[in-house]
């Protein structure tokens, strides 16, 4: 996802910067065996997922676990949020990571975005599995799009992702904690978007038809301080 870690989001990912990133071979041409891309400990997934938002937040949202055939809610949350771990495929088309096995990218969707913007994550994800190319993929989900089988963005759809352990991909690695906002397509001057000085992020997803902006913050979901700073 452009200017996104991915995922998302790109959400989503990818999921983060991919506007900036710039184009090379691909290193992971193509989808690794699902076995790579899943996590053996259960338990250890929805603890990882949890990472990416304040205890306030996530020890009452629903939790989501990544298997064979897609996500399954694994634990039920209280109040709307839905907790996940996104996988490289949330990533932009053109995204060097979209392939990469070791992107683990957990995140934490406020209730618009989990109605509005998780599904999009959710068909992506059903996709891959089931053994679509990545062009597949994204025709299939401009389809649904033009249909109106996924819907559109809510407003205020947003979401955490602060965790310090998660892997956004072999440029950024770890990165820093940040919060990522959905619209549709907007100019991103409008919200003062890159530049001097402004902390804010943005690109255009042209695939999900959204534009997200990316806010980083100063602590991680822990409560510590990001040292590296933005």
């Amino acid at each position: 996802m452009a200017a996104v870690f991915t995922l998302a989001p790109a959400v989503v990912l990818s999921l983060a910067l991919g506007a900036q990133t710039q184009k090379a071979a691909a290193p992971y041409p193509q989808m690794a065996p699902i076995d790579q891309y899943l996590m053996a400990d259960r338990d250890a997934e929805i603890a990882f997922a949890k990472t990416t938002a304040p205890k306030a937040i996530s020890d009452n949202a629903e939790v989501m676990t990544l298997e064979r055939q897609g996500y399954v809610t694994a634990v039920q949350g209280t109040n709307g949020f839905v907790c996940m771990v996104e996988r490289s495929w949330t990533a932009g088309i053109e995204d060097p990571d979209f392939w990469n096995a070791k992107l683990r990218a957990p995140i934490c969707f406020n209730p618009p975005g989990a109605r509005s913007y998780l599904p999009i994550t959710l068909a992506r994800t059903r996709l891959v599995l089931a053994g679509k190319s990545k062009a597949q993929m994204f025709d299939a989900i401009a389809a649904a799009l033009d249909k109106k089988e996924l819907p559109a963005l809510e407003a205020g759809a947003m979401c955490y992702m602060m965790s310090k352990e998660g892997y956004l991909g072999d440029q950024f690695g770890h990165w820093h904690p940040h919060l990522m906002f959905f619209v549709p397509l907007a100019d991103s001057k409008m919200w003062g978007a890159g530049l001097a000085g402004s902390p804010i992020l943005a690109a255009p997803d042209a695939e999900d038809r959204m534009t997200v902006f990316l806010i980083p913050v100063g602590k991680w979901s822990d409560g510590t301080a990001d040292h590296d700073g933005y």
